[in-house]
């Protein structure tokens, strides 16, 4: 069989190697340590932030932006639906409720939608906004509408680093902002993820609460809880690499989407996630959606690449339709079930090769017209 083709693996080389031994040479086993330093300022310049704080995972991310904003019990937190979990799950973990938002046709959080909720909820207290897949959130309209009832914007650019909304980095438009480093993100540490603010207080909260809220004293004192959620020196070790070729690795992710639209427009149902007018985004994973009027179903293309060893996966599952948050409001217009049923993500890695997306687009051309054929 041939050799297999990831959804988004990681893409390294021998400047992480070296960085990673340097770390290794100096003893900075630890949560601290001058990589750690480095890879904060390192990633604040690129990004046009103020403050950075580096901590172990997106979702950590997420629980102390809520936590240093506030958010707790009692309270309500407007949410994109189409999302992956880790933008939900520490909500409820604080012990607040998720109000599930809908998206517009940019496949992000619908600003209509959110006006028309915040104006009928008032325990809603902060909105988190996920830039999905790359694409940014039209941030200029959600921030005027929390800015009019007080409500901090917290911006999920997971999937975003190196996205930009009217020519500025995501992450600095709402009060506060956070990455991901997971192993499949442009910029990987293996795990990790970044809160960053233009907030010097909430920057210190913030990573306060990542080592334990430890007072400074000689001793162990806490006056609140905290977590354990800052990042490895040795992970960041990797993450100053990987910053150093985020541009370059963003061009090849979009290339590989533009090389997808070549190969596959021309197919009658297939069309492309759109880029919205006011963005410019990474194409983090370029998703196409196919109309059931074509024959073919989301489910048997997916089924088709995995037999050719090709890994593909469906848009993610919308929030309210997950077991456990059922139970939660939706604010729903049908997109976001709509492209649940007819999403698919393809192969969309920094290191994918010519021949590798040749592969891909023949196995999806041949598996349309099988199926086309049989209808």
């Amino acid at each position: 069989m041939s050799q297999r083709i990831y959804l988004s693996p990681p893409h390294v080389g021998p400047e992480e190697t070296e960085l990673l031994m340097q770390a290794m040479r100096s003893n900075w086993i630890a949560p601290a340590g001058p990589f750690l330093d480095q890879f904060e300022a390192e990633f604040a310049r690129a990004t046009g932030a103020a403050h950075a704080v580096a901590v172990s995972s997106g979702t950590a991310a997420l629980h102390l932006a809520l936590h240093a904003l506030g958010v707790g019990a009692g309270d309500e937190v407007a949410v994109s639906t189409l999302t992956f979990i880790g933008s939900v799950a520490p909500i409820v973990q604080r012990g607040a409720a998720p109000v599930f938002i809908d998206s517009d046709s940019t496949w992000t959080l619908d600003p209509d939608l959110l006006d028309h909720t915040v104006r009928d909820r008032s325990r809603i207290k902060a909105v988190v906004a996920v830039h999905l897949y790359g694409q940014p959130a039209d941030l200029d309209r959600l921030r005027s509408i929390c800015a009019a009832r007080g409500i901090p914007l917290i911006e999920d650019a997971a999937e975003a680093t190196g996205a930009q909304y009217k020519g500025r980095h995501v992450g600095n438009d709402g009060a506060v902002g956070y990455y991901s480093f997971n192993g499949n993100k442009i910029v990987t540490t293996s795990s990790g993820g970044m809160v960053v603010t233009a907030d010097a207080a909430v920057a210190a909260h913030v990573r306060k609460l990542a080592t334990q809220a430890r007072e400074p004293v000689p001793h162990y004192e806490h006056a609140e809880l905290g977590y354990n959620f800052r990042l490895s020196n040795v992970l960041a070790a990797l993450g100053v690499a990987q910053l150093r070729r985020l541009s370059e690795r963003v061009e090849q992710r979009r290339r590989n989407f533009e090389y997808y639209a070549q190969g596959l427009s021309d197919l009658p149902g297939v069309a492309f996630m759109p880029e919205a007018a006011h963005s410019r985004s990474t194409r983090w994973l370029t998703v196409i959606t196919i109309d059931p009027a074509a024959g073919v179903s989301r489910e048997a293309l997916r089924r088709s690449l995995e037999a050719e060893n090709i890994e593909a996966r469906p848009v993610w599952k919308p929030m309210h339709q997950q077991p456990p948050l059922r139970r939660f409001p939706a604010v729903l217009n049908g997109t976001s079930d709509r492209l649940f049923e007819q999403g698919l993500c393809l192969p969309s890695g920094s290191s994918l090769t010519r021949e590798d997306l040749d592969r891909i687009v023949t196995t999806v051309r041949r598996a349309w017209h099988t199926s086309v054929g049989r209808g």
